[in-house]
Formats: C-alpha cells, structure tokens, sequence
C-alpha cells in the first residue's frame, strides 16, 4: 500500500500535466548539497555535497506520481528568478527536455520554469533560453559527477512536445507499476 503521506506518492502531478506539472523541490537552486525525498520515509536526506565546486544551476526535483526509466520519479528542473525552498511544490510550465546518460542509463532532466515567476513565466520553448544557460546545464551535468569517477553525458535538448511524451509515459509508467 503506498504512503500517501509521502511527497513521491501523496502530491499529484498536476491538473494540466503535461503541459503544465507540479514540481517538488529537492535542491534549490545554487545548492552544493544534493538532497533527495528517501523513497522509504518520505523525508529529506542529505545524498551528498557536490564532490566539486559546481552548484546546481536551476531548482531540481521531481514530478509526483511519476515513474522514469531509471526507477525514480521523473526529475525535473525549474527555472526561477528564485532559489525555492526543498519540499516546496511549485507550479512549473514545461519547455523541454534534457536527455541524460547517467553511468549507461536513460535519465530524463524536465525542464521547466516557474508559472508564477514573471521574470521566467514568459519563456514557453526551451529553443527561447539563452544558449549560453544551455551550455552552463550541459556544462554542470557532464561535470558534477567528475570527481567521483562516474561518467554523465548529455544526448541532447528536446522541445516541450518530446517532454510532453516522456510526462505522460512516466505517469502511465507509475500507474502500471504502483497499481492500487
């Protein structure tokens, strides 16, 4: 039976999911610590600190009740004038997607921005951010792992349509393997 009073279970998606998600905040943005919801508890953990001097460049997280490839909830990161806070759900549009290759395997990067944030809530495609914020993703993601010996390589950026597809395939993906 699962915890519905755990954030990965209890939260929803989001009424407009794909176009429109819910995000739930693990890292905010600028963070060197990596915290993650332990699937067990539902609480915040501490994973790591960043083994390098990167930061996390955008707020990260995931969208609930969302099941991707590598066997965690969908991960999401949400562009934001702000950092926003952990366990914090924000309301995000979706723009794209960032396809990652995380030690061999399939690890989907949602990339969305803050509906409620005027200075970010304008951009509706990823192909509208500026092309140097994309190399700086790029950059921190094939980067941050480095010193840890494990290698992270980045396939390529997707547009909202592609990400729209991989929502609703993590959520049907969810539904299959948590059936009530």
């Amino acid at each position: 039976m699962l915890n519905v009073n755990h954030p990965w279970h209890g939260a929803h998606f989001g009424e407009e999911a794909p176009v429109v998600v819910t995000g739930l905040i693990e890292i905010p943005q600028g963070s060197r610590s990596k915290y993650e919801v332990d699937k067990e508890t539902g609480l915040l953990k501490l994973d790591r600190v960043i083994y390098s001097s990167f930061h996390y460049p955008a707020n990260y997280g995931f969208i609930p009740q969302t099941l991707g490839h590598d066997g965690d909830p969908l991960d999401i990161l949400v562009l934001c004038s702000q950092s926003i806070q952990s366990l914090c759900l924000v309301e995000a549009k979706v723009i794209g997607n960032m396809q990652m290759i995380d030690n061999g395997e399939l690890d989907d990067k949602i990339i969305a921005v803050a509906a409620k944030d005027p200075s970010v809530n304008h951009y509706n495609d990823i192909d509208e951010l500026p092309q140097h914020f994309l190399l700086e993703l790029r950059n921190f993601f094939e980067q941050y792992k480095v010193l840890e010996q494990k290698k992270v390589e980045i396939d390529n950026f997707q547009d909202k349509a592609t990400a729209h597809t991989i929502i609703n395939d993590a959520i049907a993906y969810y539904k299959e393997y948590f059936k009530k």
